[in-house]
């Protein structure tokens, strides 16, 4: 004869707070779990190292200059020569190593992103900004005119390391905001469920 289970006992059809003890605890059905506080997210391009390669080249060839120069056409145009160096080299430098890497960062108060190594430049948005969110699927500098931290009238500020998928906000004053970062559904998601959405959509490329 079979034991019936009592009332208010779980049986393999029923869900229960937990499946099984080695499995870990899984919410019942109709419960909605909490989102992670923290959501956090990069995206790299390591073919800008090339570029830095080149600027260290330039600031190398400009100190050397300085240095030891053998130039007998006169001081102004060897000042202006590693002057010039100097400027490009450091250029291209910032320029590349601050956007080979980007780090975003969402909480419950806002989203972050962070750009290179040294987390500069930064941008901080509160997410009671946010209207709507939405992912675009290949994103390229040529949308953009470029690498790095960009503005275009007619498609508002973007951060822009590599090619490929990218998060778009929608801010309430009409602006739109981009980052190019890994698992930007994910991220989508996440903000959609902190601002209240049903679900974010894709944005296209």
């Amino acid at each position: 004869m079979r034991d019936h289970p009592q009332d208010g006992a779980a049986t393999p059809d029923r869900h229960s707070g937990t499946t099984g003890a080695g499995k870990g605890a899984r919410p019942t059905s109709g419960a909605h779990p909490e989102p992670p506080e923290v959501w956090q997210g990069s995206a790299t391009n390591r073919v800008q190292w090339l570029l830095a390669a080149i600027g260290a080249a330039c600031l190398a060839l400009g100190v050397q200059l300085a240095v030891d120069s053998s130039w007998t056409s006169g001081l102004v145009p060897l000042v202006m020569a590693v002057v010039g160096c100097v400027a490009a080299g450091l250029l291209v430098l910032f320029g590349t190593l601050a956007f080979v890497h980007v780090a975003v960062r969402v909480d419950k108060e806002c989203l972050e992103v962070r750009c290179g190594h040294i987390g500069v430049p930064r941008r901080r948005i509160p997410l009671d900004l946010v209207v709507d969110v939405a992912i675009a699927r290949q994103v390229t500098p040529r949308h953009w005119g470029g690498w790095g931290y960009r503005w275009r009238p007619e498609q508002g500020t973007a951060v822009i390391v590599r090619r490929g998928e990218a998060l778009v906000l929608k801010l309430g004053d009409g602006r739109t905001f981009t980052v190019t970062v890994d698992d930007a559904e994910g991220a989508m998601r996440y903000i959609a469920g902190r601002i209240g959405l049903r679900g974010g959509s894709p944005a296209g490329a």
